[in-house]
């Protein structure tokens, strides 16, 4: 029996058999616990255990540090979740990989994977039905390509990744001098402008015409557009255009060979062919 206060009568019974027993086993667990897995100070435990590659600074630090990992069998869950999916998945890549870009886009099953992919990757800029944003991430479905279409060179872009300049012209023409290039630059896909404007503007475009050639269909050798099919990568308007000769563009595209591998570059690949042979 225990005492009474104010009222109040405090018991000293003993706890339920089951609660004691809880109560150890739970003890030992952390105890247990404690020795497999870091939790005191420095110590990482017998298992080797991480719950994140702390410290990595890149891409290049990561993989290795999971590949260590990996090696000595640490028991890393992503890592063993990354060795499974490896072993399982790099022989049905490596089998897609033997066939050309253009007859894997034919395979419906490589381009679901390939859909996957993609989505994972790539409509981060390119948006989820690939169809880009005016702001400098092209449309994958238009069949317009900065630096051409074929398999091989979509997966060229995707390997290697691409660097798009564009100089900027207002300190070399002037307002009026860009205002001129701009007219006849909109003139070549077939847009109403200021006739004296687009003559003067056509003198001026022969700077213009070093990349963009001088009929303005542009060069897939360099990445330069075609200004005459009325498909713009950073907005067709009059003001948008401008912009772009004052301040010019500079576009970057991802290499994502490290990323992903040839093998599933391959793939992406064949799926990004597969989204314009329609047009």
């Amino acid at each position: 029996m225990g005492h009474v206060f104010d009222g109040i009568e405090e018991l000293n019974n003993q706890l339920p058999r089951w609660w004691t027993i809880l109560f150890y086993i739970c003890l030992i667990w952390a105890i247990a616990y404690l020795i497999l897995y870091p939790g005191l100070g420095s110590f990482k435990g017998v298992l080797g255990w991480t719950s994140s590659n702390q410290g990595v600074l890149s891409l290049e630090e990561s993989k290795l540090a999971l590949q260590k990992d990996i090696d000595e069998g640490n028991w890393n869950e992503y890592a063993l979740q990354i060795k499974y999916a490896n072993e399982k998945f790099d022989p049905i890549f490596a089998e897609y990989a033997k066939t050309p870009v253009e007859l894997l886009a034919q395979n419906e099953g490589a381009v679901q994977v390939g859909q996957r992919l993609f989505l994972q990757n790539c409509a981060q800029c390119h948006g989820s039905n690939a169809k880009g944003a005016a702001s400098g991430f092209p449309n994958l479905t238009d069949n317009d390509w900065l630096y051409g279409g074929s398999g091989d060179k979509i997966k060229e872009t995707l390997i290697l990744g691409r660097r798009g300049a564009m100089p900027g012209w207002l300190g070399s023409m002037g307002e009026d001098g860009v205002a001129e290039v701009v007219a006849y630059t909109l003139s070549l896909s077939g847009r109403d402008v200021d006739l004296d404007l687009k003559n003067a503007g056509k003198a001026r475009f022969v700077v213009c015409a070093a990349c963009h050639g001088i009929d303005g269909k542009g060069n897939q050798m360099l990445g330069a557009p075609n200004l005459t099919d009325n498909i713009w990568l950073y907005g067709g308007n009059q003001k948008t255009v401008t912009q772009t000769l004052y301040y010019g563009r500079n576009g970057v595209m991802p290499a994502f060979k490290e990323t992903l591998g040839e093998d599933k570059v391959h793939v992406v690949a064949a799926y990004v062919f597969s989204l314009s042979q329609n047009k």
